[in-house]
């Protein structure tokens, strides 16, 4: 395998497990080692008694918390308990305070609550990566080093929108512009059902907030249309 990190997939419905690794397929740092469907096919990957999946190069853990068999909780305790050395991510939609608070004793790196696009998971995998890699000299570390790396896993939480504006929307225009590279007002509001005026508010909205670029689209008569681009 090359340096990219291993992650094993838990998640028990299927267009979810396939949603999840192909978004991992779009991060060139990621790799998918397997896909376990129950709490008890998580618990024999990680002990290398799934033929098809590569145990030892399994480094996070992308969990769903609802499983046929068993709560995430259960499977993170068991994992701690079998001292596997390997990093843990929610991926769910369990999204009770007291869940929430126990799955971050027991030591996940970030929690991703459904449901959610691209960006966002993108964001929480960047944040992981970023974790890792100033956490990766080995040896002693410094009290600046700790602080980086705690820094690093905090940076995944996004400037604050603008009043009326959701996360959700927000999240929806940047996976729609990045699989489109580009789109006007009214062909977003197309693609995601919205009103143009709505998506009008959302693309000067993220464009004020430097995460879009506006760029003018000259056609064949009238006034340029101005479309967004990511930035």
């Amino acid at each position: 395998m090359t340096d990219r990190i291993g992650v094993l997939v838990v998640e028990d419905e299927e267009v979810a497990a396939r949603a999840h690794a192909e978004y991992l397929s779009r991060l060139p740092q990621f790799e998918v080692c397997g896909v376990a469907r129950t709490a008890r096919q998580a618990l024999a990957a990680l002990a290398g008694e799934l033929p098809a999946v590569r145990a030892g190069d399994i480094q996070l853990v992308l969990l769903d918390m609802n499983l046929p068999d068993g709560h995430g909780l259960e499977i993170i305790r068991a994992i701690r308990h079998r001292r596997v050395e390997v990093d843990i991510m929610p991926v769910t939609a369990a999204s009770d305070l007291k869940v929430v608070q126990q799955a971050l004793s027991l030591g996940v790196v970030q929690y991703l609550i459904k449901p959610f696009a691209f960006p966002a998971f993108r964001s929480k995998l960047q944040a992981y990566l970023a974790y890792r890699e100033s956490m990766g000299g080995g040896g002693r570390v410094t009290q600046s080093e700790v602080d980086q790396a705690l820094a690093a896993l905090r940076s995944s939480h996004e400037e604050e929108l603008p009043k009326g504006m959701s996360r959700t929307t927000v999240d929806g225009v940047l996976d729609t512009l990045e699989r489109m590279e580009a789109a006007s007002a009214a062909e977003l509001a197309e693609e995601l059902g919205v009103s143009r005026v709505t998506a009008r508010r959302y693309l000067e909205g993220l464009a004020d907030l430097g995460r879009l670029e506006r760029v003018p689209r000259y056609g064949s008569a009238g006034r340029p249309v101005l479309e967004y681009r990511l930035a």
